[in-house]
């Protein structure tokens, strides 16, 4: 083989909450870091999706940061920004396992190479037995399309771009999305004064609360689309929105109140099919994510529906191939234990 081409036994891609637990459990199986296996992340500090996440997003207002294995994170103040707490909390479970992950390291591809995969990435290239993908989907943020969208003259952004209110002091803004993220781009721009129009797609679904049942139910709705070949989804958009008090008081005050989807986006704004319109600075897309998987197109997993079969988290047209945090376990404790079901079918074989 080439001296630039590694072999080890695992590829990890990605080392967020899927990618950090699939390496403490191969850790724990005894396998060697850089030599057993490694974990290749395309950023350039520890943290994940979680480094990018607007300042305003606090630790109280987080739908939950579940622990990493082996290591709880404890007690954090609940106005700390996410982005600073749980990136710190990743670093300092990356060094606790012995810094296996190699950054910046964004993979170009993963094909076929005989026996074993072989992963192309900016710190060069692996052969190895078996890849455990955990790419997540920040990287992928989902712009809809819709009728004179590129004639608005104002800004367009999405949940991935937003960096807190201040860039939209005496401006107006339509916020488009119906999940919790939305939400909260709300009450922050209502907070500080900005004027908001909300258009979702769906009538908005307030649950009086989200309990193990209702959250299990969620999870079926994307398990069954994934059975069938079909792209997953989102765990969130199965869900509804739990009625908090915090959210409830923002429906009290009209800052939640929903509009149907307009009929076409306007140089000037918006306007809907009876022909009134809504004036708008900007228009802020909180319309979700997508698998970020483009790195997996040689492996030709895509099935007539346009998603991936998968079973348990193996790739069924690639068994070569796990794949967590992709559809029923798109969540930060669904991640987790599709990371441990990964690395135990890797040893296994099964």
């Amino acid at each position: 083989m080439s001296p630039a081409l590694s072999t080890v036994d695992v590829v990890v891609v990605g080392a967020g909450q899927g990618g950090l637990s699939a390496a403490h459990f191969l850790d724990r199986a005894g396998l060697v870091p850089g030599r057993g296996y490694v974990v290749l992340d395309a950023d350039d500090a520890p943290g994940g999706a979680w480094r990018h996440r607007w300042p305003g997003l606090t630790m109280a207002r987080v739908n939950g940061v579940h622990d990493l294995p082996g290591y709880p994170l404890g007690a954090v103040a609940p106005s700390t920004p996410a982005r600073e707490v749980v990136p710190a909390y990743f670093a300092e479970y990356e060094r606790r396992l012995g810094d296996p992950v190699r950054r910046p390291a964004a993979v170009r591809e993963v094909r076929p190479a005989g026996a074993r995969l072989l992963v192309d990435s900016a710190a060069g290239a692996f052969a190895a037995r078996a890849v455990i993908n955990a790419t997540g989907t920040w990287t992928r943020p989902f712009w809809p399309s819709y009728p004179g969208r590129d004639s608005f003259t104002g800004r367009q952004l999405h949940t991935a771009d937003y960096r807190g209110p201040q860039e939209f002091t005496g401006q107006h803004v339509v916020v488009v999305g119906g999940g919790i993220s939305a939400v909260q781009h709300l009450e922050e721009l209502a907070g500080a004064g900005v004027g908001t129009t909300w258009v979702t797609r769906r009538e908005p679904v307030y649950r009086e609360d989200f309990d193990v049942q209702a959250r299990r139910e969620a999870v079926e709705v994307v398990a069954r689309r994934v059975a069938a070949g079909e792209p997953p989804g989102s765990v969130v958009s199965a869900t509804g929105l739990v009625l908090t008090p915090r959210v409830a008081a923002l429906r009290d005050q009209g800052v939640l109140k929903r509009h149907p989807l307009f009929e076409r986006v306007v140089p000037d704004g918006v306007r809907w099919a009876d022909g009134s319109g809504q004036r708008a600075d900007a228009i802020l897309w909180a319309t979700g994510f997508r698998p970020a998987l483009d790195h997996l197109r040689p492996l030709r997993l895509r099935e007539p529906g346009g998603g991936i079969l998968v079973d348990g988290t193996r790739a069924v047209r690639e068994p070569r191939l796990h794949l967590v945090g992709y559809g029923p376990s798109a969540s930060t404790v669904g991640a987790g234990r599709a990371a441990r079901e990964a690395v135990r079918a890797v040893l296994t074989g099964r």
